[in-house]
């Protein structure tokens, strides 16, 4: 699992696919081929039944080049990886970065396939994927691609780590508006993973994931905070925005003008008592997700006080050393 690492953090959680899958994917693969190829063929035959012999010839060269060869490769760029069979055994292709697979990849994979395993009857592909440590094939080696699978059963999901309680609910004023769901998705699979990551690799990971959250932020991450540490804390931050609104939500719309002027109290509950001018501001919380902001002097106990749970839901140790 070490190996697996990305620059994006988008297979981290993922494991190279085996001989027997990728068996089945290619088999799946090559009947839906073969299939399109000769009832192509018997059309084109059809077609140009009137034709001398070299055009015929010429026309089922082009037919097998275009149908075999780059059919294939077309599908794979497309799709990123992911052709037919591959997607019906939750397998994709990607770069031995984690990134995903572009033309010229697709393009040496599905040249090499054409002796790998059409010529061959993919006697090589399967004798390179035996000897090979993660499964790859000739063409794999040469396009630097690597098929993983792209599924993980539920009971594999690690949980992400708390963060630190001494940087618990120091983001609390972060606009986190702006930051897509595949950053967010790439940062979770990091927290559930830095664990089996070299030390040095899983830094200069966290630390780009940082850039990159602070940049969707609009706030610099502080210096003196360790990177995973400060994406544990922002994710902590958005789980407990969550969990704010999802309960002022069903307190509000019991009295939507029952909301006291204190808005939220200590323990996540909202008080009765003034006008609803911060129904708005509880049930609704800051675009995209910015929830209730705790008041000053909150500390770390604000989003704790707010019954949001910590990152992971457990108590023991986060992971994380505080700065000197």
């Amino acid at each position: 699992m070490s190996e697996l690492v990305t620059g994006d953090a988008v297979v981290l959680g993922l494991r190279p696919a085996r001989l027997p899958s990728r068996a089945l994917a290619l088999a799946i693969d090559m009947v839906v081929v073969w299939t399109v190829y000769l009832s192509v063929s018997v059309g084109l035959a059809i077609a140009t039944a009137s034709l001398d012999e070299a055009a015929g010839m010429a026309i089922a060269v082009a037919s097998f080049l275009l149908v075999l060869v780059g059919a294939p490769i077309a599908v794979e760029t497309l799709t990123h990886g992911r052709s037919l069979g591959k997607m019906a055994c939750g397998l994709r292709v990607v770069r031995d970065d984690g990134g995903p697979i572009r033309f010229r990849h697709a393009l040496v994979r599905g040249a090499v396939g054409v002796v790998e395993i059409l010529m061959t009857f993919g006697v090589v592909a399967c004798i390179a994927s035996l000897v090979s440590e993660r499964g790859r094939r000739v063409g794999d080696v040469f396009a630097g691609t690597l098929v993983v699978r792209e599924r993980v059963s539920a009971g594999r999901v690690a949980a992400v780590p708390p963060p630190p309680p001494w940087l618990v609910g120091r983001f609390a004023g972060l606009d986190l508006s702006a930051v897509p769901d595949g950053l967010w998705l790439a940062i979770r699979q990091y927290l559930t993973r830095m664990g089996q990551l070299d030390p040095q690799v899983s830094w200069s990971m966290a630390e780009r994931l940082a850039g990159d959250l602070a940049a969707r932020t609009g706030a610099p991450a502080p210096r003196e905070v360790p990177p995973a540490a400060y994406l544990a804390a922002v994710v902590n931050e958005r789980q407990a925005r969550d969990a704010r609104r999802v309960q002022s939500g069903e307190s509000v719309g019991a009295d939507v003008y029952g909301v006291g002027a204190d808005g939220v109290s200590a323990d996540g509950t909202v008080s009765p008592g003034s006008p609803g001018e911060n129904a708005v501001g509880v049930s609704g919380g800051a675009p995209g997700g910015a929830g209730v902001v705790p008041p000053a002097g909150a500390g770390s106990g604000g989003v704790r006080g707010a019954g949001a749970p910590e990152v992971g839901g457990s108590v023991r140790g986060t992971g994380f050393a505080p700065p000197a």
